[in-house]
């Protein structure tokens, strides 16, 4: 009696169907991207130039210690109020004559900053600070910014800073894009953002 030979397994359609759902999975899938901050580095110093010197009254400390306990100007505050601090110490105003601020809106205080374009924010922490609390501070500080800058847009030009940089990247946008990057740029000169990060302690 002949040997029956077994039906052989036409592989040609399963290798096909394999690359289709390949080519699917490479096209559906959505590959997470690394967040971070974005801070732009400053130049090298010349040495030839010597570092412009600053009155302790406008640098506003803030420090977060190994326990996460946040320190603003050496006495401990919560997260919550430290945008509001920051805010009171950038549109203090207490400067005169050439130091002075016609724009702000703080209580000029002799003992606060001069004006935003003097005012600087030093942040310092410890290695063994968490993550998520040196993020939510820089958040909160990087809020002050945006809150003054949007009422400055808003008394100027009729809507937020926030609403020009978005409409700047939008490619729908109807009006002159070189007119909005010129009032961006006297916005961001009124507020400028002097954010400092030591080196962290051990």
């Amino acid at each position: 009696m002949a040997r029956r030979s077994a039906p052989e397994v036409n592989a040609g359609s399963m290798a096909d169907i394999a690359f289709l759902l390949l080519i699917f999975f490479l096209v559906t899938t959505t590959i997470d991207t690394d967040r971070g901050i974005s801070r732009k580095l400053p130049p090298p110093l010349d040495e030839t130039v010597e570092p412009p010197i600053l009155k302790q009254k406008n640098i506003f400390v803030v420090e977060l210690n190994k326990n996460n306990d946040l320190l603003v100007e050496e006495a401990p505050m919560e997260l919550k109020d430290l945008r509001a601090a920051a805010v009171a110490f950038l549109d203090n105003g207490g400067g005169s004559g050439d130091d002075g601020c016609k724009y702000c809106k703080g209580e000029r205080s002799s003992s606060s900053s001069d004006n935003p374009d003097k005012a600087v924010i030093s942040l310092r922490n410890n290695r063994e600070t968490s993550y998520s609390m040196y993020i939510a501070v820089q958040n909160e500080l990087v809020a002050a910014y945006t809150e003054l800058r949007n009422r400055e847009a808003e008394n100027l030009y009729g809507k937020s800073f926030t609403q020009m940089e978005a409409d700047v990247k939008d490619v729908n946008y109807s009006g002159s894009k070189t007119k909005l990057k010129d009032q961006i740029k006297k916005i961001q000169l009124m507020y400028p953002e002097k954010l400092s990060e030591a080196e962290p302690k051990k």
